[in-house]
């Protein structure tokens, strides 16, 4: 796969002199007048430097200002300056504008860290949380270094690895709240990014650590900027680009797994950050660093001084707040942003399978026996039996609903995640990337803002409306000739971030909805009925007949437009026909089943590593493996622990994820 280098469209100059003072100094500004407002709410002008060198004890508000208003402020912004280069060094070092400080998994270790120790071994909390964060981050990150390393630690078996180790880590966290959801509310608003500050403890832990990274990253300006050229021309320059690669992860996933244990995690600002600053007019890699830096501390400390002067009654977490300023910033900076064209799909050693009746004869037999077993055997208060005769004909009108949602679903993400894939270049991208899964879950989670009541009509029109949202998103942004895949995958990030910032909010929120809400986002098939059965089957079968019409587009599109146009392609048009030929089933498939991701990420990979590289055999290979993996995963969810059960998207992601390590480790 070809490198993602991130490029700009030039502005004018008397544009851009106009342009960059407002873009980069009135969030800034308003930042400190919202500041100046809440230092005001404590103390007279007179007393402020009185209060923040030698507060009085007696003196509550002079208390607060010292010990919690400046930290708060302190913290905030050293976080984001931490996260703005983290995130530089990042997507320079992996070469895709998608990639952030959580990239490698380091955020989800530290937070499934936290969550494990909160449950089990309380002590560790006490004075040693920090430590314990950083723990479980340097474990998820060792574990992609060790996946990748048989690939050299290129960018895209690191991103792969990281995204993958993410998705168990969350399966796992996930499965945790669901199990004590209780214990874990103040956890929940930890983990989406608190500022909330005693003492001046954490600011003055993530002092030297940002000293410590900045100086490093200084250190490594020029052998970064060098990979630039590709890896063949650093080693004709005797340059090792391994090393120099391994070093920058390492100075990145510290300053991320520091804020992780210091605040928690604050998403979309390692995006963002490098985002502005190359809108800004940085063009070299020392340039983005030294901008990225104020930007990211400013992103953060705007974002918190705007929900709390904004008078809400509960705290809003940081993390929650960046993420729903910055996805639409982002937004808005699509439109002047290019991309570099997309290259073609990541490949491994082992031969093409054409398409034929043999070639798929053993997924679909698997995939049979899969449906009988999981329809048949199963287990009740007296072990495990095989379902006959009358007792089946009892049996199914509870099993099949489930299997039919789960295979629908399963096929539906995974074709989905593979023509993404195809179309964009983009080993990253996935149903959940392209921000269609996370406009429905937006929809269902306004609906529960809105109404007290939840019924299944409702979840399905409030669903739909939320995924044709983002699909017009993905519509208005990527209008026009020149619109780039990786712009799509962009807007479809920013509509994820936000999705994902308000379920972090509602979750922490305490409302008694919550089991229902977390089961669904977790890919459940409790609520599974006929009629969405039928709904699940009639877009599976839409999908395979359907999608694959847009093979000769997507074998020839990742070649690049100038190749696509020669060939009397449309380039622009024939990219939103599959964008909407992909939206449509990956909308009915959440509506189904909730916002699934993994599925859609793993089916096409596994295809391609099993040799399903052309287009079609690859549409359809990816669509039966995504079937087997979440009817797979359903059966083993309403087995494993009965009589309770388990959401198909955890297990899925607890037996999907390493199965998905493994090959990667394997590939050549």
């Amino acid at each position: 796969m070809s490198g993602l280098v991130r490029t700009f469209h030039p502005l004018p100059a008397r544009t851009r002199r106009l342009a960059m003072p407002l873009l980069l100094g009135l969030p800034p500004l308003l930042a400190a007048v919202l500041t100046v407002f809440g230092a005001l709410e404590l103390l007279d002008p007179h007393l402020w430097w009185k209060a923040a060198l030698a507060p009085n004890a007696v003196n509550a508000n002079e208390m607060l200002f010292h010990y919690a208003f400046l930290p708060r402020l302190a913290v905030g912004l050293l976080a984001g300056a931490a996260l703005g280069l983290s995130g530089t060094l990042f997507q320079q070092i992996l070469r895709n504008p998608l990639a952030e400080p959580t990239t490698l998994g380091s955020a989800a270790g530290a937070s499934l860290a936290l969550t494990v120790a909160t449950l089990f071994a309380p002590g560790l909390l006490d004075g040693w949380s920090e430590l314990t964060a950083l723990a479980g981050a340097g474990v998820a990150t060792l574990a992609v270094f060790m996946v990748a390393g048989r690939r050299r630690l290129s960018p895209v078996a690191l991103i792969l690895a990281g995204l993958v180790v993410t998705l168990i880590a969350g399966s796992a966290s996930a499965l945790l709240v669901l199990m004590k959801r209780d214990y874990l509310t103040e956890l929940f608003i930890w983990q989406s990014g608190s500022l909330v500050q005693n003492d001046w403890g954490p600011t003055l832990r993530l002092v030297p650590w940002l000293i410590a990274g900045g100086a490093l990253a200084a250190l490594m300006v020029r052998p970064l900027a060098v990979l630039d050229l590709g890896d063949d021309t650093v080693r004709s320059l005797g340059l090792p680009p391994t090393p120099i690669r391994l070093a920058g992860l390492a100075i990145a996933v510290a300053l991320g797994a520091v804020v992780v244990a210091a605040v928690g995690v604050i998403g979309f600002v390692g995006i963002a950050a490098p985002a502005l600053a190359g809108r800004a007019g940085a063009r070299t890699l020392k340039a983005r660093m030294l901008l990225a830096l104020p930007i990211g501390g400013c992103l953060v400390w705007f974002a918190d001084q705007t929900v709390q002067r904004l008078g809400f009654i509960e705290e809003i977490p940081a993390g929650t707040a960046t993420a729903l300023i910055g996805a639409p910033v982002l937004l808005l900076l699509l439109p002047r942003l290019r991309l570099a064209a997309p290259g073609a799909a990541v490949t491994v050693g082992v031969p093409d399978r054409t398409l034929g009746p043999r070639t798929l004869a053993m997924p679909l037999i698997a995939l049979a026996l899969l449906i009988v077993v999981a329809v048949s055997f199963g287990r009740h208060e007296g072990g495990w039996e095989w379902a006959t005769g009358g007792n089946l004909a009892e049996l199914l009108p509870l099993r099949l609903p489930r299997v039919a949602v789960a295979l629908g679903a399963g096929v539906m993400f995974g074709m989905a995640g593979a023509g993404l894939q195809r179309i964009s270049g983009n080993a990253m991208a996935a149903p959940e990337v392209l921000g269609v899964s996370a406009g429905a879950a937006l929809g269902v989670m306004a609906l529960m803002l809105l109404t007290p009541e939840l019924g299944r009509l409702p979840i399905l029109v409030a669903a739909c409306l939320g995924a044709a949202a983002a699909l017009l998103v993905l519509v208005a942004v990527g209008r026009g000739e020149g619109a780039g895949s990786e712009r799509l995958l962009l807007a479809g990030v920013a509509v994820t971030t936000a999705a994902s910032a308000l379920e972090a909010l509602v979750l922490a929120s305490g409302d008694p909805r919550l089991d229902f809400l977390l089961s669904w986002m977790s890919g459940s098939t409790y609520r599974a009925t006929g009629a969405d059965a039928l709904v699940s089957l009639a877009g599976m079968a839409a999908t395979l007949v359907l999608l694959p019409l847009a093979a000769r587009w997507l074998e020839i599109l990742p070649l690049g437009p100038m190749v696509a146009r020669a060939l009397g392609i449309d380039t622009a048009g024939s990219r939103l026909a599959i964008i909407g030929l992909i939206a449509i089933p990956t909308a009915i498939a959440t509506v189904a089943m909730g916002p699934l991701s993994f599925v859609g990420l793993l089916g096409p990979h596994m295809a391609r590593m099993l040799g399903f590289r052309r287009a079609l055999p690859h549409l359809f290979a990816s669509g039966l493996l995504g079937g087997i993996v979440l009817v797979a995963a359903d059966w083993c969810g309403r087995m494993l622990i009965y009589p309770w059960q388990l959401p198909a998207g955890l297990i899925a992601g607890f037996v999907g994820g390493p199965y998905f390590l493994w090959l990667m480790s394997r590939a050549r």
